[in-house]
């Protein structure tokens, strides 16, 4: 479909819903919030078509002048002007129109459950996945998010061996999305006494969070097993068999919960980390599948990708996905200019899916 049909469109739905609620009266309360929320996307595209066209005809109309003024100087010089404004602004205001026209990721608007695990390094891997886990609560903090710890194992040193988390709110899933893979980190560590540099690694994953009807299970394909909760070190924190592990037999997922001294309340939390776990793996087969023809992706969500190093000698976080160094290690872990580095891999995923609409 051709741009020009795409953007008639847009146009036309935009009328559509306004015209069904101007005469909201015969609307369920579903159906007017269902409206509401689709003109609150159709609008800004809409409006962004408008103002396109709107210069493409001034551009026309200058152009027209020029030719008719080709022997008044002054209205000639007025028009070339007026040419040459609106020649270098029509390509940005398309290029913006052009991102509001990209398909939408349809989890992106879901809420997030986020994985933290230490990986290779030991202690230091542990405390490193500490500061990770505490990097996006901050995060969440001033993003007006809630942050809800539903597991952590910690190693008794304030690292955490790994730690789970459901954060909700808005457009959460679209801004995290990106950080699932293997962050790395190079610092000294404090029992360090020849001042080494000792390089460990934590891995991240953010699933979107999904509701009962989007992942339907059959019990057939669950096992379940209840044992009792064990604390640190493996000593026992409870006498009764509170504690479950689901096991989904097709894709051999294993989900276990221990945190709730309730079996039926853990059981309720490792049936949400299931399904986020199951819809997850189908959703990066899906990409892997649409990867395949495109050589720049940017979150491939392969869990095993090396995505960032912190070097805390140098104080600097590189992306390698997209070649981004900060030297700004201290704000990042605060949460704070995380920003950055976020909105710098939704620039180039968005550059890669307009280059991949312009040559498919």
């Amino acid at each position: 479909m051709s741009l020009e049909s795409n953007m008639d469109k847009v146009l036309a739905r935009r009328v559509e819903i306004e015209d069904q609620l101007s005469q909201s009266a015969n609307l369920s309360s579903d159906e007017l919030t269902k409206l509401s929320r689709e003109l609150s996307e159709v609008r800004p595209v809409a409006e962004q078509i408008e103002k396109v066209r709107a210069l493409e005809a001034a551009l026309e109309d200058a152009k027209q002048l020029a030719t008719e003024s080709a022997s008044d100087a002054e209205m000639l010089e007025m028009a070339e002007m007026e040419i040459a404004e609106l020649s270098s602004q029509i390509p940005e205001e398309e290029h913006a129109l052009k991102l509001l026209l990209l398909p939408k990721d349809a989890d992106d608007a879901r809420n997030a459950i986020l994985e933290v695990r230490a990986g290779t390094g030991g202690d230091e891997a542990a405390l490193f996945a500490g500061d990770l886990f505490g990097m996006y609560q901050r995060m969440s903090a001033r993003y007006g998010w809630r942050f809800e710890v539903m597991e952590v194992s910690e190693t008794g040193i304030g690292g955490y061996k790994e730690a789970t988390a459901t954060i909700s709110g808005n457009d959460v899933f679209a801004r995290l999305k990106f950080e699932s893979g293997v962050h790395r980190v190079q610092r000294v560590p404090e029992t360090e006494t020849g001042g080494r540099i000792h390089t460990s690694a934590a891995t991240v994953a953010v699933l979107p969070e999904v509701e009962d009807v989007d992942i339907e299970l059959n019990e057939s394909d669950l096992r379940v097993d209840v044992f009792r909760a064990s604390g640190p070190g493996g000593q026992s924190v409870n006498t009764t068999d509170s504690a479950v592990r689901i096991t989904h037999l097709p894709t051999g997922i294993v989900v276990s919960q221990q945190d709730e001294k309730s079996q039926h309340k853990n059981r309720a939390k490792a049936m949400k980390i299931l399904r986020a776990r199951i819809y997850d793996a189908e959703r990066a087969r899906q990409e892997a599948e649409r990867a395949a023809s495109r050589k720049g992706q940017v979150g491939s969500g392969d869990r095993s990708e090396r995505i960032r190093t912190y070097n805390f000698p140098q104080g600097r976080v590189t992306d390698h996905r997209i070649n981004l160094t900060l030297y700004k290690l201290d704000k990042i872990l605060a949460g704070e200019a995380i920003d950055e580095v976020v909105d710098a891999l939704a620039a180039e995923d968005q550059a890669a899916r307009l280059a991949e609409g312009m040559n498919g």
